[in-house]
């Protein structure tokens, strides 16, 4: 598809790729601690736009899951680059659970395409510090708020046409919730293609 179909890759890469960036948290011992720490750092990695997040506070893997189909040191670079794309205005963070050196949490989302989304997130512990591991999906879709939160930020890339917009809406609109699910994590390597793909004609490389 081209650069067209690149641009667009990328610009959903870039939506997803904020979301790491390690907090020190406080001193106390025990869970409560942790928790802190994952808190914070969920909340700063949401709304900060840092580039170092991408090497000292996410790990590869989630580098690498996020950063459009790069692997290894390009996936880094592309990180840093999506960097100010920041996913959130804000973000509340739930539901965690801590077992040993890994962690699950819920991050409810306010702004930006994840505008109403709680996703599901996987944190590693390494050394004193906690990083976020994996996107794993979204603990609470709302699909009109998605469809709203894509419509609003195409119309804003530079290259879209209203042409495109209307069809990624659609496409959005008929996609089952899992394939949109797929696109973002990556579970589905197809997902995106099918979901994107046929727009590819109206983005301007």
């Amino acid at each position: 598809m081209g650069k067209a179909r690149l641009s667009l890759a990328t610009t959903v890469a870039a939506l997803v790729a904020a979301f790491a960036l390690a907090a020190c948290g406080d001193d106390n011992d025990g869970g409560s601690a942790d928790e802190d720490q994952i808190t914070a750092a969920i909340e700063r990695a949401a709304t900060s736009g840092d580039p170092a997040a991408c090497t000292d506070a996410q790990t590869q893997k989630f580098v690498e899951q996020t950063s459009g189909g790069a692997s290894a040191a390009a996936a880094v670079k592309q990180c840093e680059a999506d960097a100010a794309d920041t996913p959130a205005d804000d973000v509340e963070v739930s539901d965690i659970e801590v077992d040993g050196d890994t962690a699950t949490a819920n991050a409810a989302v306010t702004g930006s395409t994840f505008d109403g989304q709680t996703l599901d997130l996987a944190l590693v512990k390494e050394g004193d510090r906690w990083k976020v591991d994996e996107f794993k999906g979204f603990a609470e879709f709302d699909r009109e708020a998605m469809i709203n939160a894509f419509r609003t930020e195409l119309a804003n890339e530079p290259g879209v046409t209203p042409a495109g917009v209307d069809c990624v809406v659609k496409q959005f609109q008929a996609a089952p919730d899992k394939e949109i699910e797929g696109s973002f994590t990556g579970s589905d390597p197809q997902a995106e293609e099918r979901l994107f793909g046929p727009c590819g004609k109206y983005f301007q490389g």
